[in-house]
């Protein structure tokens, strides 16, 4: 895969050994440009700065493909429409709840429901036992943004911390299309 991606973390970061992290690290491994930026403020931020953030490294490194991992989810759904730019693929992970607000990232709160999340294919993935987001929030929203959804089996919150290190999910889904034409 030869493609530029940009890495979006949530709340606190994703440093090694969570599966952002190690993605990252094999991508580039498969000469694909990625950049994964540290958000400022990562356990406690604050939205506006977020969002000119995210917009700059839009602007600056203008990706193809762009993976949001829990409150980088929110963060995309405030910012997408303001963003001129059309993905080839969005990978939206673990998003959080409508409804529970997080304390260290009330700012974010309430967040909208985006009507066009700027690209062609885009999957979401939650899981059975997430703590921030029940299966049932998690099939509202995918029906609200009207994407595809892929609900895994006890992985909490998709994270390090749930024991969920593996980013296999993650790279299959990226590589799928070069896969079915045999590139790789």
């Amino acid at each position: 895969m030869n493609k530029k991606v940009l890495i979006l973390h949530g709340l606190g970061g994703s440093d090694y050994p969570h599966w952002q992290a190690q993605l990252a690290a094999d991508l580039i491994k498969q000469h694909s440009v990625v950049s994964f930026p540290a958000f400022p403020n990562r356990n406690n931020p604050e939205l506006s700065i977020w969002k000119e953030n995210l917009k700059k490294e839009i602007e600056h490194f203008n990706p193809q493909i762009v993976i949001c991992h829990s409150l980088a989810n929110v963060l995309w759904f405030h910012t997408c429409d303001e963003l001129d730019i059309s993905l080839e693929k969005l990978m939206l992970v673990a998003p959080v709840s409508r409804t529970r607000v997080v304390k260290e990232a009330q700012s974010f709160y309430p967040y909208p429901i985006a009507k066009d999340l700027k690209a062609k294919e885009i999957i979401m993935l939650a899981s059975t036992n997430d703590p921030y987001m029940s299966e049932e929030e998690a099939m509202q929203l995918k029906e609200a943004l009207n994407v595809e959804i892929n609900v895994m089996k006890d992985a909490g919150h998709i994270n390090a911390d749930s024991g969920f290190g593996s980013h296999d999910f993650a790279l299959e889904w990226l590589t799928k299309e070069e896969n079915d034409k045999g590139y790789v």
